[in-house]
């Protein structure tokens, strides 16, 4: 009788056995742990075709802060540290997917993850400069609100849900996912809270730091469908790895200053008629403080210290004067002023400000003490009038916009066509 014919795994040349079953093809067998290789293999495939399906070239420091000087107006020393770690971060991520390579370059060191936390106050730019850089970079942009979280288990979104949205943006497409950008606005807002001392569980505020620690420093977290949108191609629980997503999270941090002051200048706790009187003329400025914040500056503020680990890269944003408000509003690819002459014009209609004007506005939005954030709300309340009537007039022209108008003295001054004047 003849000896039956051993079985080998056409790919490792194991032999068939109990503990290595085959898996029959035409032409040959497959073990299980070369088909794990080969799904590996298949996926990394088209993760590679994904990304470069998604961007082109990596925009060097230097041309990303061009880019978003198109955008965004002033805060140079925050949008140099954006540009250098957005840029350090891609081509980490290009170099370990193969698309870029570097001679005698030490395979062996792993380059870390470097989040990055914009301190501010409201209205200074730091969701746009945000979502500004994802779309230079082409990549998934999603913005999370530190409001709406609470710990797990409690009534509120849980943090996995920022990863659901981020799936939605990149059309299900994890590989996509895995390369996109979080921007999570109001961090400041889950500051630990004085009640914790007392034994009151905090799940709005050091609860969510804690929850949000797996998230931001790189781990494999499972997305469950029901965060998704109905229409999700996958209807099962979805992992998705972070260790390549970037986290840039944001806050005003009110009253911050006050914690850097106390490190900068300490207190004079002598009396007696030698004792040195502290001048007030020497406190440093709102930026100079900003700039200054150190990592133990936002522990004092309620961000327990292995949050504040997570984000080591520090971006101060500085408030924002008249002339900087007047440069926003004019000056920008997609300025308000702009954005309003368009739709004046979608009438045949000029719109026209004088440099009084702008700056009356730029004051009304200090007073107001909003920032660029409260530009829109103070033009729509200026024009609402105007942009009521226009289309049920045939016959104007232009409409001039003086200082007066701003403060509520003046009427928009509406000037008709020469043909019309001329007929009446």
């Amino acid at each position: 009788m003849a000896e039956k014919e051993l079985k080998h795994c056409s790919f490792c040349d194991i032999e068939q056995s109990p503990g290595a079953p085959l898996i029959a093809g035409t032409n040959g067998y497959i073990c299980e742990a070369c088909v794990i290789l080969a799904n590996q293999v298949v996926n990394s495939w088209g993760k590679k075709k994904s990304l470069q399906e998604m961007q082109g070239p990596l925009a060097k420091p230097r041309e990303l802060k061009a880019l978003l000087d198109e955008y965004v107006i002033g805060q140079d020393l925050a949008k140099e540290i954006l540009s250098v770690a957005v840029y350090n971060h891609y081509k980490r991520l290009k170099f370990e997917s193969g698309e870029i390579g570097g001679a005698n370059i030490e395979q062996t060191v792993e380059i870390g993850k470097s989040n990055i936390l914009l301190i501010g106050p409201s209205g200074t730019g730091k969701t746009l400069l945000a979502s500004t850089l994802a779309n230079i970079v082409g990549v998934p942009f999603t913005i999370a609100d530190a409001t709406t979280l609470t710990q797990a288990g409690y009534v509120g979104d849980d943090v996995e849900n920022i990863l659901a949205r981020l799936l939605d943006v990149a059309e299900g497409d994890v590989g996509k996912a895995e390369w996109g950008i979080v921007y999570i606005d109001e961090i400041d807002k889950i500051a630990r809270s004085p009640e914790s001392s007392f034994g009151t569980r905090d799940v709005s505020g050091e609860g969510v730091q804690q929850a949000l620690l797996r998230l931001v420093e790189g781990s494999h977290v499972k997305v469950n469908a029901k965060g998704r949108r109905k229409d999700a191609q996958n209807s099962e629980a979805t992992t998705v790895d972070t260790r390549n997503i970037l986290f840039i999270a944001g806050g005003a941090f009110p009253e911050l200053e006050k914690h850097v002051q106390k490190r900068l200048q300490p207190k004079n706790s002598a009396i007696g008629f030698h004792a040195e009187v502290n001048n007030p003329d020497d406190k440093p400025t709102l930026e100079a403080m900003l700039n200054a914040t150190e990592p133990d500056d936002l522990k004092r503020f309620g961000l327990i210290p292995e949050f504040v680990g997570r984000f080591p890269i520090l971006a101060p944003l500085e408030p924002l004067d008249v002339d900087a408000l007047i440069r926003v509003l004019t000056e920008p690819k997609n300025a308000l002023i702009k954005q309003y002459q368009q739709l004046f014009a979608y009438e045949n209609v000029a719109l026209e400000f004088d440099h009084h004007a702008l700056a009356a506005i730029a004051e009304k939005a200090i007073d107001r003490n909003t920032g660029a954030r409260g530009l829109r709300s103070i033009m729509e309340q200026i024009l609402r009038k105007t942009m009521f009537d226009l289309p049920s007039y045939d016959d104007v022209e232009r409409c001039l916009i003086n200082e007066g108008v701003i403060n509520g003295v003046d009427s928009i001054e509406m000037i008709q066509t020469e043909k019309r004047q001329s007929l009446s």
